[in-house]
């Protein structure tokens, strides 16, 4: 195969062309550069999140159930306070057990007595003492009991005793995620400071919004760079002199893509519970922002993880794609520029000649963007299903689910980067072709 004609002159032309394009590329670098630190920045930051608001340390945690709990009971304690008809019903209990009470005594004393002292006692007991009076007297006894139990002291008394029996209940109640938890809290909230779990959520959602968009920003502006890089090659179509410079500053746009498709995050899983409400005596219990499952990985986190697994199929699944959707992409990108640049005896080397033209075969990034494509697909529909499972609308409780799984900007500059590196083999081809035909019709050139 014979290399495209190099330029016979290196111009004017050819500064303006690389100036203006380097301006081009310097602005989709940066942009690429920032858009893979806001990528790293969100995947932390929801990092973050997710182990504040992890359902082991919220809805799984026997500590929030018990809070929650004494709270409510501490409440329904202090809130207490006896209605007419409860003190009506309970004056007729206390009258029964003073009637009972009056009944049982009388019947002891008066049951046939063999001591001499037992005999006195049954004597002075019938001489002074009415039973028929006493017992007509029981309702104004029981009256007095109430009134005193319902006396704001005795309340006092009795809730004290009640709270402290609560408390010292809670304080035996506990699990073996308190000092984690404890230990995480302290730390995100010292890390965003924050003192409480409103501030934190509410800061944590303002900086994920602001970050999102900045992010999509760069992501256009990115895309901005590399159309206008593939506008140049329209208007240069007849520019046969300096296609060869538009075509290695292109390959250097290509890498760019590679290199934040590769490293900027492409998916991410993030299934939780928004929020968990039942009433418990009398009183609504919430549980919010229960994160069930969180993960946000790129390209490259893909690999490390398949590379790091105990099991051999997986390292073996990982070094694949390390070879196929990221090495061999940038050894491709090198071939084209060396075959494009070098002397004919380098460019017609049988490993960049197999690299530049035959290698595509073997280039997984086209596959590995449908893969992904299929991965969302099919993860989405399945927490879709199960989290619907989950959400329940009744008098008793009610839950709602949230399914935030979404493809990140990541995933669509790689994909750029597979559509553009594809039209730049096709250029080359053509390139390539022009160039055998222009030597055929001029066999002295």
């Amino acid at each position: 195969m014979i290399t495209p004609q190099k330029d016979k002159k290196f111009g004017l032309p050819h500064v303006i062309l690389i100036l203006g394009l380097s301006i081009l590329l310097c602005g989709e670098a940066y942009f690429g550069y920032r858009l893979h630190t806001d990528s790293m920045e969100q995947e932390q930051i929801k990092e973050d999140y997710s182990m504040s608001n992890n359902i082991t340390f919220g809805l799984f945690s026997v500590d929030q159930w018990r809070d929650r709990m004494t709270e409510v009971i501490n409440d329904q304690v202090h809130d207490f306070k006896l209605t007419n008809a409860q003190k009506k019903d309970l004056q007729k209990q206390v009258e029964e057990e003073l009637h009972g009470l009056i009944t049982k005594t009388a019947a002891e004393i008066n049951k046939p007595q063999k001591s001499l002292g037992g005999k006195l006692k049954k004597l002075a007991f019938n001489s002074f003492v009415d039973t028929t009076d006493i017992q007509k007297q029981v309702p104004s006894f029981a009256k007095t009991i109430i009134d005193k139990v319902n006396s704001p002291a005795s309340h006092k008394r009795l809730k004290s005793i009640a709270t402290t029996k609560i408390d010292q209940l809670a304080n035996e109640t506990y699990d073996s995620t308190s000092v984690a938890n404890a230990a995480v809290t302290k730390y995100l909230y010292k890390k965003y400071r924050v003192s409480n779990p409103a501030e934190f959520n509410k800061q944590i959602n303002s900086r994920l919004a602001a970050i999102r968009t900045v992010t999509y920003n760069y992501a256009y502006a990115m895309l901005g760079c590399v159309l206008f890089a593939l506008c140049l090659w329209w208007f240069m179509r007849k520019q046969v002199q300096l296609q060869t410079t538009l075509f290695v500053m292109s390959l250097l746009f290509a890498f760019i893509l590679l290199a934040v498709g590769i490293t900027a995050s492409i998916i991410e899983v993030d299934a939780r519970i928004e929020s968990l409400n039942f009433m418990l005596l009398g009183e609504k219990v919430t549980f919010e922002n229960q994160v069930l499952f969180f993960q946000s990985k790129s390209i490259l986190d893909i690999v490390e993880v398949l590379v790091k697994q105990p099991k051999p199929d997986a390292v073996v699944v990982g070094v694949l794609m390390l070879v196929f959707i990221i090495i061999l992409p940038v050894l491709r990108i090198i071939a084209k520029g060396i075959h494009l640049l070098s002397s004919k005896k380098l460019a017609e080397n049988k490993v960049v000649k197999y690299l530049t033209f035959e290698s595509g075969k073997w280039d997984m990034a086209d596959v590995m963007v449908v893969g992904i494509l299929m991965t969302y697909i099919g993860l989405n529909g399945i927490l879709k299903s199960q989290l619907s499972n989950l959400n329940v609308h009744n008098s008793l409780l009610t839950t709602t689910t949230a399914n935030d799984t979404s493809l990140q900007p990541g995933y669509f500059i790689f994909v750029v980067y597979v559509v553009f590196e594809m039209l730049l083999s096709y250029i080359l081809k053509r390139m390539t072709n022009d160039h055998v035909s222009d030597q055929e019709s001029d066999p002295l050139s």
